[in-house]
């Protein structure tokens, strides 16, 4: 066999879907299952036992306990087999004393179980479809008799003794509440259910014939032999977001009285299923425990009601609430409360209170807290630690300190302490871990999630991340053996990252190693293996739960040591870095601890040369916090202790003036004391006289009333002897009359007997013949006539036995009669002896007082001695006295003359303390100044830093516009300057108005020069000006963007536990950004749009409508020309009369005020380039209409006008423009500003 051996040590975890799953041994051990074990924990020495479960179990079913505390049942499953082992824990260590396993009956597993109050009987209940209830003698594993609970499947809940009585049994489930007794090796039912069938998940024994009984929709039932006499309904209201309560309760008054023991918890899966059609808002009673004041029940999620028995009635009324604490470390705190209670139990002084709950986990309360709490609800406290509530998935372990981290399903990561058997750290998250790694120092973690790989820092009182990987589902993590690196696993790829810089610096792919060797697992899967750092030892966790240590290298044979540990399959394992202590987690949520030994004594024997690590980390801001807060505490400490000071003051100066009080208040005393004594002198002389007096006469009144007392008593004893031998023939005489009647009773009995049997033997020969005569004559009517017989016999019978019932009660009353008076008589005999012994006590109490007057007279003799003595001692206080006066009198004159001096230090402690007083008022007010000015001052600081902010912003703004404004004082002045330029050519063109050949060469030449000159400027404007909009807007972004930067540096600093709410804040900036790079691209469209609108693109457009006439013209056909003279005189005739009507308008124009004329002059139009001459004519093939108002344009329908504010030219039909001063023509190409 292997020289490995493993030892069970500590345990973190509870399996609370185990029946009756908490339980009290005594005042401080507790049991619980875990794993698959059952765990004796002491709650004060902080220990735990342990009672392993049987080879090859698959799981704990249930538990039961008996009620003198000495057997423990348990119900599990071995190889698909129900088995019922009951140890005996009386024993240490504990042994198995009997094992239920061979059954006649079909079962598939046991799921609850109960002991009988005087613990030789065991009841079991099957699961469904069997359901059977087996009720056995355990002891001789004897069958005593076996009953179908349940033909539907219903689940079956609870099952339990009366606790007064063996026979008596309550069976609760789903839809049925029955109740059996055990007789004549049958379970008979003896109630009958009425109503509507509820689903009972809780039931207790409240006195012989009381049971209490919780359902599924919240409701407690009291029945009393079976019949239902009072139901209570707990109604939860929704909570609010103020109070954020789970409700109010409201019920009726209760007929509940005190049970015996706690109720069994039903499964909680089977709860859930059987309950899912009822509503969510109800709670549900899983649990009922009783003690000496009445009740407990569980009344929903995270709460339990105390119910107490009301002092003038036998009714029981909720008399406190208890919750389960809100977790501050849970992701979700407002949930952390919401759990089942399912199990509970009282301590057998009734001072403490224990419950699971359906997280795993265990509570307790002081019950005496319960009691002060009132008007508020009391919370429970943790009985360990917080335990894991689901499967865990991550383990690891380090050298410095003794710690064990673990990460679980339920989206925790927990650090424990494997030498305190105690939990350091604990925080939840949002994502489920698969698996953790702890650095060899044991300051640092890292996690895989299930969306990020995070690196984190253990501090004192925290875990906070500081590094996350985007390495999603990570299965695998670990530390070098030095802590400078560690991997990450992601699929088939394995991630190699460095402590120190935190970067990536390699990636393995693959996986290549072929196998050496292999090894048989035995009917079992190995779904852990761990290796011991000296290479000796190898340990394997399988799919079962158990463990096996094995020697390594491995052997061939079937060579190993099989452990029982979890109830589940194991997921990992790990060997501390001495090999002293091994560690598993599995699938079932608990964590155990062994104790590691050799027999060989190798390997394990590594003594360390350095301690265990007790540094811890702590931030920088938590330091400065916590010293701000001694700063704060001290400065707190001084002012008490000046505060002190001065109220100690008070006290001596309140003390001294009470002192003064009471000596004069003494003194007084004194003097009415002497006075006192004097009369009582006086009258003690008198009491004396008055005593001597009454001694006399009480001697001569005892005197006579003994000799009255001796003639009474002679007179009385010969009365009753008289009257005793008067009784005495009494009762002889009655005796004999009473023996005399029961003859004569006894022969009129038999006379009338003999007389009515032969009346009604008479009577029925009668009859018989009568009846033969009629069943000859009348066949027919048989049957009337049988049945008329057979009711004539039985009333003859009844009225026989009525008769002879009523001689026997006679009979039975004159028997007791006779006994009466016997007991009579024997009353007077021990009356008459009792008289005799009362003269005697007499006769004894005489004797006695005449001891007890010698006694007497002896007294008065010591008494007169004591008044002498006494005498001789009030002369000598006399004298002590005279002499306390003497030295009183000089006393007080020493008083006196110490009053003065406290007059004067009384004036001067008062002067000072009117000094002192507004000093300190002064110095408060100054405080409240220095902390008022330095509030205003840190907010002038932010005041500043935001105005500094500002002006910058402002500055460059400003800047921006100067240069605008620069920009555009320059555009004006050359604008002005083009102006003055084009006037003057313009002046000078129309001296060639006669001559249309040099006016139309001026006119080109005049258009070469300033529109083409002028869009180039405005082009270059534009796009100079657009690239300084386009590079202020992106400085501007770019400014706002460095800021919201640094912003979110510094955001991240000084408040990392807000990450995700910065996380969100930095999404709601990108949207901005985002948002205002469309606004750009949006106002670029529209500067874009605008640029068209306003003709600012003509440089490229002209060019488009130049290839576009240019693409028609072709297609004009050559006939629709006109000839050329016609159309020159045209033209020419129509410039004449536009020059004639012009002068006109010109010298009428003249006379009005503030006119000038250029500034409607006619503008060139810019496809006149295109005319060789008087023969060209409109895009569309037509000449131009000879309009004496207008000049041809060969832009097809448009003519160049001016906008009524005279500023710009804009597009118009083809025609003239009459803008009241002066006609041109328009052009969709032509734009002048003014």
């Amino acid at each position: 066999m292997s020289t490995v051996v493993a030892q069970s040590l500590h345990v973190f975890g509870l399996r609370s879907h185990v029946s009756n799953n908490v339980f009290f041994f005594d005042e401080q051990i507790i049991m619980f299952p875990s794993g698959n074990h059952c765990v004796k924990y002491n709650v004060d020495q902080k220990w735990q036992k342990f009672i392993p479960g049987s080879d090859k179990s698959q799981g704990t079913l249930a538990l039961a306990i008996s009620p003198n505390r000495r057997y423990l049942a348990v119900s599990e499953t071995v190889q698909d087999k129900p088995v019922i082992t009951i140890y005996e824990l009386s024993a240490i260590p504990c042994r198995k004393r009997k094992i239920l396993n061979n059954f006649d009956f079909p079962v598939q597993k046991f799921i609850c179980m109960a002991f009988s109050p005087d613990s030789k009987y065991l009841l079991t209940q099957t699961s469904p479809p069997e359901s059977n209830l087996v009720y056995w003698l355990w002891e001789k594993q004897k069958v005593m008799a076996i009953v179908r609970i349940d033909t539907q499947n219903n689940a079956v809940f609870q099952v339990s003794f009366n606790p007064q009585d063996n026979t008596q049994i309550c069976i609760t489930g789903n839809g049925m509440f029955k109740l059996l007794r055990f007789a004549e090796g049958t379970l008979k039912q003896t109630n009958f259910q009425r109503g509507e069938p509820q689903n009972y998940l809780a039931h207790t024994w409240v006195s012989d014939d009381k049971i209490i009984a919780g359902t599924d929709t919240g409701r407690l039932f009291l029945f009393e032999s079976g019949d239902q006499r009072w139901e209570t309904s707990i109604v939860v209201k929704e909570p609010t977001s103020e109070t954020k309560n789970l409700g109010v309760i409201q019920e009726s008054e209760s007929l509940i009285e005190f049970p015996a023991v706690t109720s069994p918890v039903p499964s909680y899966e089977q709860v859930m299923m059987t309950s899912s059609h009822s509503q969510l808002s109800l709670p549900q009673v899983f649990a009922i425990a009783a003690y000496s004041k009445g009740f407990a029940c569980s009344a929903g999620p995270g709460r339990v009601l105390l119910f107490e028995k009301m002092e003038d009635k036998e009714f029981y009324r909720e008399s406190r609430e208890i919750r389960i604490p809100v977790d501050p470390q849970s992701n979700d705190p407002s949930q952390s409360d919401k759990q089942d209670v399912l199990c509970m139990c009282f301590s057998p002084s009734e001072e403490t209170l224990i419950a699971s709950t359906s997280k795993n986990q265990l509570y307790s309360i002081t019950m005496s807290l319960t009691e002060i709490s009132k008007g508020e609800p009391a919370h429970f406290e943790y009985l360990m630690y917080p335990l894991h509530s689901a499967s865990i998935t991550g383990l690891d372990t380090c050298i410095r300190k003794p710690l064990i981290a673990t990460c679980s399903v339920d989206r925790s990561v927990r650090i424990w302490n494997y030498e305190s058997n105690s939990l350091e750290l604990f925080k939840e998250y949002q994502e489920e871990a698969y698996t953790i790694s702890l650095h060899p120092s044991g300051h640092y973690i890292v996690v895989g999630f299930a969306d990020k790989l995070r690196i984190m820092n253990l501090l004192i009182d925290d875990i906070r991340s500081f590094k996350e990987y985007s390495v999603r589902g990570c299965k695998e993590c670990s530390f070098s053996n030095g802590g400078h690196l560690f991997a990450a696993v992601n699929g088939n790829v394995i991630h190699i990252f460095s402590t120190t810089s935190l970067e990536n610096i390699s990636n393995l792919k693959g996986h290549t190693g072929k196998v050496i060797r292999e090894m048989s697992a035995f009917d079992v899967t190995y779904t852990a293996v761990v290796i011991s750092h000296s290479g000796r030892m190898m340990f394997v966790g399988t799919s079962v739960g158990t463990i096996r240590a094995m020697k390594y290298p491995l052997p061939l044979q079937k060579e190993f040591n099989e452990y029982q540990a979890h109830a589940g399959p194991v997921t990992k394992m790990s060997l501390t870095f001495d090999d002293q202590f091994l560690l598993s987690v599995a699938e079932d949520g608990c964590l155990f601890t062994w104790k590691v030994f050799d027999k060989d004594g190798r390997g394990i024997k590594r003594e360390r040369e350095v301690g265990f690590a007790e540094e811890v980390l702590v931030t920088k801001t938590d330091m400065e916090e916590k010293a701000q807060v001694m700063l704060e505490l001290k400065t707190r400490v001084e002012e008490l202790k000046m505060e002190n000071e001065y109220q100690l003051r008070l006290k001596d100066m309140n003390y001294s003036e009470k002192i003064k009080e009471l000596t004069d208040k003494f003194l007084q005393e004194m003097e009415s004391l002497k006075t006192k004594n004097q009369v009582l002198k006086t009258e003690k002389e008198k009491q004396d006289v008055l005593h001597r007096e009454r001694m006399d006469d009480l001697l001569d009144k005892q005197s006579r009333e003994l000799q009255d007392l001796e003639c009474c008593n002679n007179q009385k004893l010969l009365l009753e002897y008289e009257k005793y031998q008067e009784l005495q023939l009494k009762s002889q005489r009655m005796q004999e009359e009473y023996e005399k009647q029961l003859r004569d009773n006894d022969e009129t009995k038999s006379q009338a007997l003999e007389e009515l049997t032969e009346f009604y033997e008479a009577k029925l020969q009668e009859k018989t013949t009568l009846l033969e005569e009629a069943q000859e004559d009348v066949r027919q009517q048989l049957r009337e006539f049988e049945e008329t017989k057979k009711q004539i016999e039985e009333d003859e019978d009844r009225e026989i036995q009525d008769i002879k019932t009523k001689y026997e009660k006679k009979l039975r009353d004159e028997k007791e009669s006779n006994l009466r008076l016997k007991g009579e008589t024997g009353i007077m005999r021990k009356k008459f002896s009792s008289l005799q012994k009362e003269i005697e006590e007499r006769t004894n109490d005489i004797e006695l007082l005449k001891g007890e007057q010698v006694k007497l007279q002896g007294v008065i003799k010591s008494l007169e001695k004591d008044i002498m003595g006494l005498k001789r001692e009030i002369q000598e206080r006399d004298e002590t006295i005279q002499d306390k006066e003497k030295r009183i009198y000089d006393l007080k004159k020493k008083n006196q003359e110490l009053e003065k001096f406290k007059f004067v230090l009384d004036y001067k402690i008062k002067e000072l303390k009117k000094q002192i007083e507004p000093r300190e008022n002064e110095i408060k007010v100054m405080k409240e100044q220095i902390q008022e000015m330095e509030a205003e001052l840190e907010r002038f600081h932010k005041q500043n830093t935001q105005l500094e902010l500002n002006i910058t912003e402002l500055w460059q703004k400003l800047r921006a516009t100067d240069q605008e404004m620069r920009r555009e004082r320059q555009k004006e002045w050359d604008l002005e300057a083009l102006v003055k330029r084009f006037k003057t050519d313009l002046h000078n063109c129309v001296a060639y108005i006669q001559e249309p050949r040099q006016l139309k060469e001026k006119v080109r030449a005049l258009f070469e020069k300033y529109v083409q000159r002028a869009d180039m400027v405005e082009i270059a404007g534009l796009n100079s000006d657009l690239q300084q909009e386009y590079a202020r807007q992106r400085e501007h972004l770019e400014r706002n963007l460095a800021t919201l930067k640094k912003k979110v540096v510094k955001e991240s600093e000084l408040h990392r536990t807000d990450y995700v709410r910065i996380m969100q804040e930095n999404v709601s900036l990108i949207k901005e950004i985002n948002e205002l790079r469309r606004e750009l691209k949006f106002t670029r469209s529209q500067v874009y749009d605008l640029e068209a609108a306003l003709k600012l693109t003509k440089k490229i457009r002209p060019e488009v409508s130049e290839t576009v006439s240019s693409e028609d013209l072709p297609s004009v056909p050559p006939t629709m020309r006109l000839n050329v003279q016609e159309e020159t005189g045209r033209i020419i005739e129509m410039q004449r009369l536009e020059i004639q009507r012009l002068r006109d308008q010109i010298q009428e124009q003249e006379q009005v005020p503030g006119f000038h004329p250029l500034a409607g002059m006619q503008l060139p139009c810019p496809q006149w380039r295109r005319f060789k001459g008087p023969d060209q004519v409109t895009p569309s093939g037509e000449t131009s209409p000879a309009s004496p108002e207008g000049v041809p344009c060969a832009c097809p329908g448009l003519t160049l006008g001016c906008n009524p504010d005279h500023t710009s030219l804009s597009p118009r039909p083809w025609g003239i423009w009459d803008t009241g001063r002066i006609k041109v023509l328009a052009h969709k190409h032509v734009q002048l500003s003014a």
